[in-house]
Parts: structure tokens; sequence; C-alpha cells
């Protein structure tokens, strides 16, 4: 596959599928991951029926697991830009009654492969690439019953000034996300989803919660600007700045 070349981890859905989305409309090739094979399969069919002629690859792979990690940049040609935007946190809850296990399968199941995702990709970066990790609003808001979430985003959000430096010329970014109307709320039953949309659009400085391809466009525009690296940039309607008011 030759350059520009994105590769979107978890983008057979939501955030990941509307990034894909404005990569491809920007002209560059793109390869989705996902872990679930007939959403991920769904997903390239609809970003090739939006893009006629257009150049996407879709893979199952799971970045929980090494061995398939591997085997995806094995797979793969050089890769201009990554964005990780795989699901999989856990660990909500007041912190008297948080679940520990739940906390460590957040951990495990988006702080660590996004870690293990960025060090398997390295050599298949181009030396101009970037990384942007999706993060969430939660390690940036003071919303009580979050602190479990705020550690596991948290901590990729403090590897970003370092992992900067280190990696340089390569770029790396991240994207904060508030309240965003995905299908990833589906797990959820519907009157609380509601409910908590109703909070969050109230509290937000924008009256509403964000559409995915609002990301999509920052995750686009942080992965191409070369004069951008180790910042993370909220996408989050102002809800970190108001969300004492909610309600």
């Amino acid at each position: 596959m030759s350059t520009p070349a994105a590769l979107i981890m978890g983008g057979s859905s939501g955030i990941g599928e509307a990034t894909a989305r404005v990569f491809l409309k920007e002209g560059s090739e793109v390869v989705i991951t996902g872990r679930n094979e007939d959403r991920l399969r769904s997903a390239v069919e609809r970003l090739r029926d939006a893009h006629v002629h257009a150049e996407v690859q879709g893979h199952s792979v799971d970045a929980r697991d090494h061995a398939q990690l591997q085997g995806l940049f094995e797979r793969l040609g050089e890769i201009t830009h990554l964005v990780l935007a795989l699901s999989g946190a856990t660990g909500a809850g007041p912190i008297r009654e948080l679940d520990l296990e739940e906390l460590r399968a957040g951990l495990e199941g988006k702080t660590l492969p996004y870690i293990a995702s960025v060090q398997a990709a390295l050599p298949k970066m181009s030396s101009n690439g970037s990384i942007t990790m999706v993060t969430a609003g939660s390690a940036q808001s003071a919303l009580p019953g979050t602190a479990g979430l705020a550690a596991v985003n948290g901590a990729l959000e403090a590897a970003i000034r370092p992992l900067a430096l280190e990696l340089a010329p390569i770029r790396i970014n991240a994207v904060s996300p508030g309240v965003i109307d995905t299908r990833w709320w589906e797990a959820t039953a519907v009157e609380r989803r509601v409910a908590i949309h109703t909070s969050a659009a109230n509290a937000s400085a924008v009256g509403r919660v964000g559409r995915p391809e609002e990301v999509a466009h920052l995750i686009h525009a942080l992965a191409t600007n070369e004069f951008v690296t180790g910042v993370t940039v909220p996408c989050d309607g102002g809800l970190r700045l108001t969300a004492g008011r909610a309600g």
C-alpha cells in the first residue's frame, strides 16, 4: 500500500468509522480494524459505498492480543497516519463501590492496547507520520463517579508529551471527546442513555451532545498538521468547563 496511508484501529463504527470517512474523502488509502468480523465487513461496505473506488481494507484484530497485533503490522506496508479509536474502557462508578476488576479490565481493554499498538506500529511508521489517540473527556473533567475512567484515559494523555519527544519526528497527539452520540451507547438502557445525553447537553456550553464526524475532523486536522505534536485537544462542547451545572 502506497502512502499516504491511514490505519484506523477501531474503525468499524462510531468515531473510528467517521474518521475513516474523512481520510478517504481527503484521498488517503485507509485500513480499518475491528474485533467483530461482521461489523467490520459492514463498515468496509459502507465506506466503499460512500466513496466509489475508495482504497479501503478491513482487518479483524483484537489489540489485546499481542500475536494478532504483530500479525496485523506484518501484513501492512508503510503507515503515514495511525489513529487509535479502540473501545473497551470500563471502570465507572463511585470510588467507594468501584469494582477493581472492572477498572483492571478498562486498563487492559484500552490503556495497554493503545500503548501496545504504538509499539507494534513503529517499525512501519513513516518518518513524517502521525499517531493520534482517542481518549475521553473523563480524563479532563471532574465528574463524580468517573475516577476509574479518568485513570484509564488519563494515563494515555499523560504519555502523549514524553512520547512526542521520544518518537520525534513522528508526531503524536490525542483527541479527548466528551459525550458523543455513537453506537457505543447502545449497551446502555434507553432511559439512562437519554438521561445522560440530556444532562450532558444541558451542561454543555453549546447545548447538545457531539457527533462522530465532529471528532473525526479534529483527528484528521491533528494528524495532518505537521507543526502540532504532544498535545491533547478536547472535543466536548465545553462540557469540561461547565459540567457542574449538569441536570
